[in-house]
């Protein structure tokens, strides 16, 4: 398992439909070490506070094995060409990462890396500032069906993280998976079973 990317973004504003609404929803990768702070990466900011940040929802984690059925549907939406890259980050992510899906993520696990620990906190649930950032209207609900929504980190430890790091998983409690929570708190109709 290992870091892809170390991702920030500043608060901006974007365009939902006719309205200009601020967020943070562009993450950009960082050279070098980032810094682990209590409330998340140093330079990363979040708009909205009440759904995003906080001690449990320092850092939102996404694992890159996902990315190749972003740049598929934004393909097929129209917003992009079949080659296009999708640059880490995309998803609004502070960490890119490979080798642990939601499947695997269990409500408590630790993230051990070289120089922080981060505990797995909670799912993260899509708004329609993603589907913005995705650049077409059905975004938040492919994540929904797909169940591919990434995690939130509190940070237990911290210190410093850097792409190409590996980290190691401590088992939390294991009573609850990442991807048992998200459906339990999407409309039934709407994620995958």
């Amino acid at each position: 398992m290992k870091v892809t990317s170390v991702n920030i973004g500043r608060t901006g504003f974007i365009s939902v439909g006719e309205r200009r609404v601020a967020s943070a929803i562009f993450k950009a990768p960082v050279a070098g070490r980032a810094a682990v702070q209590a409330l998340g990466l140093a330079g990363d900011e979040q708009a909205d506070l009440v759904v995003h940040g906080g001690l449990a929802k320092a850092v939102y984690a996404y694992p890159a094995e996902h990315y190749a059925f972003w740049r598929t549907v934004r393909a097929q939406a129209g917003v992009s060409a079949w080659n296009d890259a999708l640059a880490p980050g995309s998803l609004g992510e502070n960490l890119t990462l490979e080798g642990l899906p939601e499947s695997e993520a269990w409500i408590g696990d630790v993230l051990r890396f070289p120089d922080c620990a981060l505990a797995v906190s909670e799912p993260r649930l899509p708004c329609f500032k993603f589907n913005a950032r995705m650049g077409f209207a059905q975004a938040a609900s492919l994540m929904q069906q797909s169940g591919w929504c990434g995690y939130y980190l509190a940070v237990l430890l911290p210190g410093s993280i850097e792409a190409g790091e590996t980290f190691r998983v401590e088992p939390g409690p294991r009573e609850v998976r990442i991807d048992e929570l998200f459906r339990a708190r999407v409309p039934k109709s709407r994620a995958r079973s």
